[in-house]
């Protein structure tokens, strides 16, 4: 039964595909290009624009290849039998592609090795050959499972006249990075620049320093796991439980995006913080249900049940929490900067780099633009949001919420926090 919803959801986005598509994604296209407007994005710009990422030229190379696989109908056809099989195969060579080039980057730097090419060939050769079975079945990997989101987010609910709407729509291919820049004396995403996927580390931080020096600013690039453009890009990986979940994500930001709280993405931080916190929620439930239902040998084990406290023989060194000391350090940044001492807070944030460094999280850089960037993605309490009230009132929302499907299309026709606030205040009246 499951696999005949998918077959019919197939069936339909294959009917409705072509209009749909081009309508939307090219609307998208030109209407978001992952940068606020603004005269201060501009004077960014002047450091970015020979190193900018093409959405346009990706979303409509995509969107042709995908065009072209619908008009096959190749997952149309596939015998249900073959539908997760093919899945699992197309995650298994990206394991192992991701495992031989990492065995090629270890012959080339080892310094006992005198001639690397020749060392390497027979990998080399061998990811010749995954790599072109990976392409050849990508695609059809990429509709089988869109398919099976599709069916899980039409049993929620989520659909226009039995259609998801936008329709589920990705493609894996490297990422662009993001250029995130903040004020120093405050933390605030003020401009969200996307950049070639392939630059250097040198590249990153010369660029930073630039940007830095230049306009007085903080900036980090940073990596993203999906851009929500349509197709939506999602990064390339071997883990099935991140990848449902991603393209979730995605699909909600689309979702929300043909309506007001998508709409009104940079209209403030805290819509910012609401949309990316809908969507983390949002994305994490319905990629667990789409392992639940057809891939449920891969879905996460429950924490375990604690045993009876017993006193150890000898004290045990205490876990590290990241997200709580994470929270700790934008508390106390927040607070800095709001006392106008921000060089305190900066060589803070340093100390705290440091500390996290010697608990094994190796960031490269904690700054102001850190937290404007991944502050905003609040589905879980604490971590880099701190004391941030918004993703607070979005999980709240949730919890007041009988279902997915209540909570997406109560959240999704607000634009202004206080119209969050005031829905979690008569919820809970």
């Amino acid at each position: 039964m499951v696999e005949f919803h998918s077959m019919n959801f197939s069936i339909s986005i294959g009917r409705f595909i072509k209009v749909f598509l081009v309508m939307f994604s090219s609307a998208l296209v030109l209407t978001s290009s992952n940068v606020p407007p603004g005269d201060r994005i501009q004077r960014v710009r002047a450091f970015t624009r020979n190193i900018e990422f093409d959405y346009a030229g990706w979303a409509m190379d995509t969107l042709g290849l995908k065009i072209n696989q619908s008009s096959l109908g190749a997952s149309e056809y596939l015998p249900a039998g073959r539908r997760k099989p093919l899945v699992l195969e197309y995650l298994s060579l990206v394991a192992t592609i991701q495992q031989g080039q990492a065995q090629v980057n270890d012959i080339y730097g080892d310094p006992d090795i005198a001639d690397p090419q020749a060392a390497s060939q027979e990998i080399r050769q061998q990811l010749v050959d995954l790599k072109a079975r990976r392409e050849a079945i990508a695609l059809v990997a990429e509709a089988v499972l869109q398919n099976q989101i599709s069916a899980v987010v039409g049993s929620m609910g989520l659909t226009l006249g039995g259609q998801p709407l936008p329709p589920v729509l990705y493609h894996s291919s490297p990422l662009p990075l993001a250029l995130i820049v903040s004020p120093r004396d405050v933390i605030r995403q003020d401009a969200d620049i996307s950049l070639d996927p392939y630059l250097n580390l040198d590249q990153t931080v010369d660029l930073e320093d630039q940007v830095d020096r230049s306009l007085n600013v903080s900036s980090l690039v940073v990596p993203v796991g999906g851009v929500g453009i349509y197709p939506t890009m999602v990064q390339q990986t071997s883990d099935m439980n991140w990848l449902s979940e991603v393209v979730a994500h995605e699909w909600v930001h689309n979702f929300l995006t043909l309506r007001p709280l998508g709409a009104s993405y940079y209209a403030s931080p805290e819509l910012r913080t609401m949309n990316e916190t809908t969507a983390s929620i949002a994305g994490k439930e319905i990629g667990r249900v789409v392992l639940e239902r057809f891939y449920p040998e891969l879905v996460p084990p429950e924490p375990a049940e604690p045993n009876t406290p017993q006193t150890p023989a000898f004290p045990s060194q205490p876990e590290f929490d990241f997200r709580a000391e994470m929270r700790i350090t934008r508390v106390n940044v927040d607070q800095l900067l709001a006392d106008g001492k921000v060089e305190e807070a900066e060589d803070y944030m340093e100390q705290r780099r440091i500390f996290f460094w010697e608990n094994g999280y190796h960031i490269r850089k904690l700054n102001q633009a850190y937290f404007a960037f991944y502050g905003a993605y609040a589905d879980q309490p604490g971590g880099a949001a701190g004391e941030d009230p918004v993703g607070t009132a979005v999980r709240n929302l949730r919890a007041q919420s009988s279902n997915l499907a209540g909570f997406l299309n109560r959240i999704s026709w607000m634009w202004k926090f206080q119209q969050l606030q005031q829905a979690v205040h008569d919820s809970s009246s």
